[in-house]
């Protein structure tokens, strides 16, 4: 069975790609302190979070790859902040597909 047609506003593919950036349980922290200011600079994350800078550079990559998340460099700092136009296409994706009770066929 395919999937159904995501929100318009969500790239082919990408409904996908934030639930499995979603579903690692540090990403998803990293996404909410990222989201609790307008911009979050990396080192707030490297303090933030006890694993190596290698580690918090992976789980940004793939918040950026989701398109959750968008990087800018100030100088030599970089700052992210929340696609909150994503996060909301998302969850009004999720409530699409299972948010409503369908009729059981047969």
């Amino acid at each position: 069975m395919n999937p159904p047609a995501t929100s318009s506003l969500l790239a082919p593919g990408q409904f996908e790609r934030i639930a499995k950036a979603l579903a690692d349980p540090r990403r998803f922290a990293m996404l909410e302190t990222i989201s609790s200011a307008l911009e979050c600079p990396n080192q707030a994350l490297c303090n933030d979070f006890p694993v190596s800078k290698a580690t918090i550079s992976h789980h940004i990559k793939e918040l950026v790859q989701a398109g959750l998340i968008e990087p800018e460099r100030e100088g030599q700092y970089k700052t992210y902040r929340v696609r909150q136009d994503v996060v909301n296409a998302y969850a009004a994706e999720v409530i699409r597909r299972v948010g409503k009770p369908r009729a059981r066929a047969g």
